[in-house]
């Protein structure tokens, strides 16, 4: 397989796409408008304490405050290498750990999405290449992409070894098969960034920022740029520079893999990576095998539909069910990732009797998504046959980037249809003459509720006229909106 990561820098605009195969599989969107806010470090203060919820809302000088929940106000230290509390998160009152007016020292874990604010946590972490720096933990975890118990045996064996004092360690999956030496550069940068964190937090305004996580097109180099990438394309001579320098810093032998892209087209066109993000935005997906899906996203949960479509199959139905659903779990993984959608996601596939199916498709969906950097759980199967799973949501999805909310159905996908429209006109017609002493009414409509207005031969007009016993002139026009309606009066010997 090809994997290319092709970085095109615009004038507001920063788009990262990851390619396998010449296919799109994940895309990142930074724009100078809209700050990232993932991964920064602030001082803020505690504005509230909500026991009912056992969280806390804090002030880092967001638009919204930022949710703070219990679990993640813990000390670092009653947690073991797993991820898991020594103690029951219930054991804990929001109340002994913090109080209103209190300064905190947190990281944002979560972009504002919709209406709610950032999310924090003070479970400070600093990733590096190899590793990642936990200033207030005291152990040391292996990434779970790491299968190999020799493996993980000895990365744990260096990272307890190179581990500062009263701090832990992730050893990230780009360190399977690195040696001990491997790691210096690495622990002593994010050892220095931490100091330098703790000098900001000693003094000045409140609220602040200690630390910024790095631009779009760093993050791809520190996080994606691996050897299992065959190319890093970028379009920009000034990026390219940068991004040579920290390359140099970070793999050095990976510098050969960079290119500057100076052809004259545009570089996601020459990939055509925007037909491709196109195709992403759409609600209706193709399978190879003739099936499809439906994708319906809320502000809730993430829906998904598996339909056979025009797969017939060969041998019988239930065979037909399983190729038709097995295709799907390879799509759907890829729409996932790359539509980067997160929070609860409900699977209807195609029903399948037999339980042997069923397993295989879940088996199969788990498999595929341990190629997704952010972490899915797959909870199985419910009683009707859905399948239950879960995304970490991390920043708006690519829906959301690169769209917004229709003006004339706010969203919903759906507006008025003429015939009620045609309604709504009957209704201000009648508010107009009953407030106003107008003998004639010029009502100018969208054409197609025009005629819905205008029936056969002029039929409803000239009931209205008859009705109200005044002169109605309707005039379709195709400036105005579907649902708009406008009404004003006349020289009874208006004509059109």
């Amino acid at each position: 397989m090809i994997s290319e990561i092709v970085v095109d820098v615009g004038l507001n605009e920063r788009r990262v796409a990851l390619l396998e195969d010449k296919e799109l599989v994940e895309i990142l969107i930074e724009r100078d408008d809209s700050e990232r806010l993932a991964g920064n470090i602030y001082r803020g203060r505690v504005e509230s304490v909500l026991p009912g919820m056992q969280a806390a809302f804090i002030d880092i000088g967001c638009e919204r405050n930022a949710f703070l929940y219990v679990g993640d106000a813990i000390p670092q230290k009653d947690y073991s290498e797993d991820g898991g509390m020594y103690k029951e998160v219930k054991s804990y009152n929001i109340e002994e750990l913090l109080r209103p007016g209190q300064e905190i020292t947190v990281q944002v874990t979560k972009e504002p999405i919709g209406t709610k604010g950032p999310r924090v946590t003070t479970h400070i972490t600093l990733p590096g290449r190899q590793l990642v720096l936990l200033p207030n933990a005291d152990y040391v975890g292996i990434s779970r992409r790491i299968e190999h118990d020799e493996e993980r045996t000895k990365l744990k064996k260096i990272a307890e070894k190179i581990k500062p004092d009263n701090m832990g360690l992730i050893v990230r999956t780009v360190s399977e098969g690195k040696r001990e030496e491997d790691f210096k550069s690495d622990i002593n940068f994010l050892v220095k960034l931490w100091n330098k964190i703790k000098q900001r937090e000693q003094g000045g305004s409140i609220p602040r920022c200690l630390h910024k996580d790095l631009s779009v097109v760093y993050r791809a180099v520190r996080d994606i740029f691996t050897w299992g990438i065959d190319k890093f394309i970028i379009n920009d001579r000034q990026e390219y520079n940068k991004v040579l320098e920290l390359v140099e810093m970070l793999s050095p032998a990976l510098k050969i893999r960079v290119e500057y892209f100076n052809k004259n087209i545009d570089l996601f066109e020459y990939y055509q990576i925007d037909s491709m993000i196109q195709k992403a935005l759409a609600k209706k997906v193709w399978l190879k095998c003739g099936g499809y899906l439906i994708i319906e996203r809320t502000e809730a949960l993430t829906v998904i539909d598996v339909n056979t479509g025009k797969y017939v199959g060969s041998n019988n139905l239930e065979e037909t069910v399983l190729k038709t659903n097995l295709d799907a779990v390879r799509e759907i993984a890829k729409q996932i990732r790359l539509r980067d959608i997160g929070g609860i996601i409900i699977i209807d596939f195609i029903d399948m009797h037999e339980y042997v199916h069923q397993q295989r498709v879940i088996d199969a969906l788990k498999h595929i998504l341990k190629k997704d950097r952010t972490r899915t759980t797959v909870l199985g199967m419910t009683n009707l046959g859905l399948i239950e799973m879960t995304r970490k949501k991390v920043r708006e999805g690519l829906e959301s980037m690169v769209l917004y909310n229709c003006p004339y159905c706010e969203g919903t996908g759906s507006i008025l249809s003429p015939e009620s429209v045609a309604r709504n006109v009957e209704r201000e017609i009648n508010r107009y003459f009953t407030e106003t002493i107008a003998r004639a009414i010029l009502v100018e409509v969208h054409p197609s509720v025009a005629r819905v207005l205008q029936g056969e031969n002029n039929d409803n007009l000239t009931r209205l006229e008859s009705t109200y016993n005044k002169k109605v002139v309707v005039r379709a026009s195709g400036e105005v909106k579907h649902e708009e309606i406008k009404i004003k009066e006349v020289d009874i010997d208006f004509s059109i």
